[in-house]
């Protein structure tokens, strides 16, 4: 199957950029948050702000190999990071209305990377399946090398609410709509749908399951009494 014409002016295209853009500030300001909760200094906000915002955006470029890191090319990039950074160190942004806010825009970022991953592949000429491993990387990318750097386990990991199923979510989203030739519609919509399943997501709690919940515990002694009842089930 062919990319749609469409993709190929949509790569260098204003939505494109804007969409890209605003996860880098996003999570910037989200770096920078995650720097005034471990105690860090001015340095330490913009290091988390510039790994958490332009780190998913770098790994899937080298992944892609297709020419040097936009983040590193793009003059925007990097200042719209570090004035992620300063948002964060300037105020706190501890109320319940922007803590909402946050997670809010963590989701967006989520959905709008997941995006902008996938469109990027398939411009490459990628599949569908590495489109959406793209998309993923992108939206969680940053996030994970903030946290390592930062001592904490990668969200990502599980231990809290879905954080990467939105992102996989968002990026099949917009594999579809590319694919059928509305690339521009996609990347709002797995925006949108990003945010919006972040949001409920936090609201309601919902996690995947845990190790434990996985884990047989079924013994030895115990299988053979089940094949036993069954054995003698077949034969009556």
């Amino acid at each position: 199957m062919t990319v749609p014409t469409e993709l190929s002016s949509v790569d260098p295209s204003h939505v494109f950029r804007a969409v890209d853009l605003l996860g880098v500030l996003i999570n910037g300001i989200l770096g920078g948050q995650l720097a005034r909760r471990k105690g860090f200094d001015a340095v330490g906000f913009a290091v988390l702000a510039v790994l958490s915002g332009l780190g998913g955006g770098m790994i899937r470029d080298v992944l892609l190999q297709a020419g040097q890191p936009v983040a590193l090319t793009d003059p925007w990039y990097l200042p719209t990071a570090l004035v992620g950074a300063g948002v964060a160190l300037l105020w706190k942004l501890e109320s319940r209305p922007w803590r909402v806010a946050l997670v809010l825009a963590d989701g967006t970022a989520l959905g709008c990377w997941a995006a902008t991953g996938v469109i990027k592949a398939l411009v490459a000429g990628l599949g569908v399946v590495p489109a959406l491993l793209l998309g993923i990387i992108t939206a969680v990318g940053g996030g994970m090398v903030r946290d390592v750097c930062a001592g904490n386990v990668p969200r990502v990991f599980g231990g809290n609410t879905l954080y990467a199923t939105p992102a996989l979510v968002s990026a099949g989203l917009m594999a579809v709509l590319a694919r059928t030739g509305h690339p521009t519609v996609g990347m709002v919509a797995a925006t949108l749908v990003g945010a919006c399943f972040t949001l409920i997501a936090h609201r309601q709690r919902w996690t995947l399951p845990q190790d434990s919940e996985w884990t047989l515990t079924l013994t030895p002694t115990q299988l053979r009494r089940l094949l036993a009842i069954r054995e003698r089930r077949g034969r009556s």
